[in-house]
């Protein structure tokens, strides 16, 4: 079977530093919706690989968090630690792994996850838009992180998952695509 048309945006291969790595980002998001699309509650949170608790769905609730979490602190906007203003959208105290294990075959959790996810990437987009690639934050370790590292983290996060994206959706349906 073939994948879904592909509609990605293609980052531009001459741009500034900041359209380019923009680009990149962008393309990588949408590579996962790509994978995750005319699928199923049931076939996005099938796991492929038990043990493995990873699904699509579980994707992309971890992939929202991880969009929350990086940006949002940037902004000033902590997240999910004691006294912080902003929650974790999935995970808890007690099961940190929500974002994954957490993940159902059941329709309201998949319009909730791609509406956190969405949300998630706007509200990342204003963060970008508003800061200079050398704007920094602490991170838990005491590391002092720029902008440009997360987003060049936030690169590799999603190119990562979206390699196991790839093999999950060649298992659900035989999909193959790029």
């Amino acid at each position: 079977m073939t994948a879904p048309e592909d509609t990605r945006p293609q980052p531009a291969g001459t741009a500034s530093e900041r359209d380019t790595v923009l680009g990149f980002l962008n393309f990588q998001r949408a590579t996962l919706a790509w994978k995750c699309a005319g699928l199923s509650a049931e076939q996005l949170a099938r796991r492929a690989s038990p043990p493995s608790t990873l699904s699509l769905l579980g994707l992309l609730r971890h992939l929202a968090e991880v969009e929350r979490s990086w940006f949002r602190h940037l902004a000033g906007e902590h997240v999910g630690q004691p006294g912080d203003r902003v929650p974790y959208l999935y995970a808890t105290a007690e099961e940190p792994d929500l974002d994954l294990d957490g993940a159902v075959a059941d329709p309201e959790m998949v319009s909730r996850a791609y509406a956190d996810w969405q949300a998630e990437i706007a509200h990342a987009d204003a963060i970008i838009a508003a800061a200079s690639f050398d704007d920094t934050l602490t991170h838990r370790t005491g590391e002092l992180l720029s902008l440009r590292w997360i987003l060049l983290h936030m690169i590799e996060e999603y190119a990562r998952h979206n390699g196991h994206a790839d093999l999950l959706r060649e298992a659900l349906d035989g999909a193959r695509g790029e």
